[in-house]
């Protein structure tokens, strides 16, 4: 008589085979923490809406949520630590130097190494800009810790663990990473994938100061001058309200213009898809998707776009999304609120003739309204 088959054992590289007890040394790792990104007085406004994704997961966990400011000592960095308290944060932690001034690889991730290591949080959460994946990689690799890069969805499971959603192999497949028997839980994630949190006009509670302990003949890197990029506002797809977008289905860069031509008439940002940029007919900063812009307007329209994941990610957080496309079963028509099976070609000209007649310069901030 044959025995009885038994379940097979989960494999050494598994979830179920490595969730184990937390090593004693990271049990006191509690609360949750968004780290404040500023530059030159101003807060990205990508920490505000990691504030409230931050709180969200704190009050699951039933514990804290801080904020963490780095910057120079002066009224600025005062301020953001101020700020924090009006999106959600029970407390603050600064660490204020002149050193830390500008961004300096070096100087920021002795700062916030050490005070995670002093004051031990279980999540760490950080924005995905330049500046935040910089910071990211180097904190994560000081202190020996996972990192889920340019997550789009954060969440606790039941055992407590930092559930982080991010699309993968190219944007085909979403997958949740745990980092499970080490802390702090990093992950980072982009401008516009979480929702702004509305600001509420509280008291400043604790603030908590903390030394750089650094000199500057302890950092290589040397501020010679600060030149503003040029190009800083050559594109504000992630904040703008009204976006118009084309994709492969317009057919040559030259229809492309029909897609600009639309944007102008609304007073809108216009995007396109990842093979547009491939294909060198739009510059990259307007590429829309998982790895390009995150956008949340008020309003999409996206012109010959099929909608494959990479791209539904980088939308789905528009109030109203219009597709156009010739194929009935693109997926695009899947997650939009209104789709129109038609050649954008043809309908394109006909929007714009027919906004251009309804809209005065005055009235196209309604559309956005």
């Amino acid at each position: 008589m044959s025995e009885p088959t038994k379940a097979p054992a989960a494999s050494a590289g598994s979830r179920a085979a490595t969730k184990k007890e937390l090593p004693e040394h990271f049990k006191a790792y509690k609360h949750v923490w968004v780290f404040i990104e500023q530059e030159r007085g101003q807060v990205h406004p990508v920490s505000w809406e990691l504030m409230g994704a931050g709180r969200k997961l704190a009050d699951k966990l039933k514990v804290e949520l801080a904020a963490v400011v780095l910057g120079p000592d002066d009224e600025a960095t005062q301020h953001a630590a101020a700020e924090a308290f009006s999106y959600g944060a029970d407390l603050t932690y600064v660490v204020a130097d002149p050193l830390l001034t500008d961004y300096r690889n070096e100087a920021y991730t002795k700062a916030l190494t050490d005070v995670v290591n002093t004051y031990k949080p279980e999540i760490l959460l950080l924005g995905a800009t330049t500046l935040g994946r910089d910071l990211a990689g180097s904190v994560a690799t000081t202190l020996l810790t996972g990192l889920t890069a340019d997550c789009t969805e954060l969440d606790v499971d039941a055992d407590g663990s930092l559930a982080a959603t991010r699309p993968t192999f190219g944007g085909s497949l979403l997958c949740t990473i745990y980092t499970l028997n080490y802390r702090p839980q990093m992950a980072t994630v982009r401008p516009r994938v979480m929702p702004m949190p509305e600001r509420e006009e509280k008291p400043i509670g604790r603030i908590i100061t903390h030394p750089l302990g650094m000199v500057e003949d302890d950092i290589v890197t040397k501020i010679l001058s600060f030149l503003p990029d040029r190009d800083s506002a050559k594109s504000n797809l992630a904040y703008a309200d009204v976006v118009v977008a084309g994709g492969l289905g317009l057919g040559s860069p030259e229809n492309f213009q029909l897609v600009r031509q639309l944007a102008g008439v609304l007073g809108a940002e216009y995007g396109c898809s990842r093979p547009l940029v491939q294909k060198g007919w739009v510059t990259s900063d307007r590429q829309i998707g998982q790895t390009g812009k995150t956008i949340r307007p008020k309003l999409y329209i996206a012109a010959g776009i099929s909608g494959a994941i990479q791209h539904r990610v980088g939308v789905e957080g528009a109030d109203m999304i219009v597709a156009i496309n010739t194929d009935k079963n693109a997926p695009i028509f899947d997650f939009a609120h209104v789709g129109i099976v038609t050649d954008a070609i043809r309908l394109l000209p006909a929007l714009t003739e027919a906004f251009r007649a309804r809209l005065s310069p005055h009235s196209r901030d309604r559309i956005a309204s």
